[in-house]
């Protein structure tokens, strides 16, 4: 139901926070690593209205505003639900991406925890694989919106153009081109 929802709830946002669509300078956007489908009706539903108003839209690595929002005081694992058992992370240190972002096996992440020096959790897969990962859980579970705005506030004052909104997606596509056809012996 994404495709459904986003755009009257933007409506519901903007109402209540009493701006018109037509007052926005830019769109951020969380850019992944995430699931196909709600990926991709973020970034469209971001792409079409910044072309809309004719503003810039900024992609943001979804993991690194989790990783803004828990702080800098400690070295940081940020992991979300990558579903199919496997999350989806990114290692932080005095507030910058160390490590990643990758998907892979709460297990193989568990391995890693010394060499990579982090000392607590952050994200939704931190919460699900807490007891692999044997990290303390903090806040946030997601992304929030003005952690997002905040990832990408330099790029917005400087005046610098977007990166391309290209989804960050850390697996191979489950669809296939389909083979050649089978031969029919009669």
């Amino acid at each position: 139901a994404h495709g459904e929802l986003l755009t009257p709830h933007i409506q519901d946002v903007l109402a209540e926070a009493g701006i018109a669509a037509s007052a926005l300078d830019a769109i951020v956007c969380g850019a992944g690593p995430g699931p196909f489908t709600g990926l991709r009706v973020g970034m469209v539903t971001a792409a079409a209205l910044a072309d809309a108003l004719e503003i810039p839209a900024f992609p943001v690595v979804s993991l690194d505003a989790i990783g803004h929002d828990a702080g800098t005081d400690e070295p940081l694992l940020v992991a979300t639900d990558a579903r199919r058992r496997e999350i989806y992370w990114a290692s932080y240190a005095d507030g910058r991406r160390t490590e990643g972002p990758h998907v892979e096996k709460p297990t193989a992440v568990a391995e890693r925890l010394t060499e990579l020096g982090v000392r607590r959790v952050a994200g939704q897969g931190g919460r699900l694989y807490a007891e692999v990962l044997g990290l303390p859980v903090v806040e946030p579970a997601f992304p929030s919106p003005a952690a997002l705005v905040a990832v990408a506030a330099a790029a917005l004052r400087s005046g610098a153009p977007p990166a391309p909104l290209t989804p960050l997606y850390l697996r191979r596509p489950d669809a296939v081109e389909p083979g050649s056809a089978k031969k029919v012996l009669r």
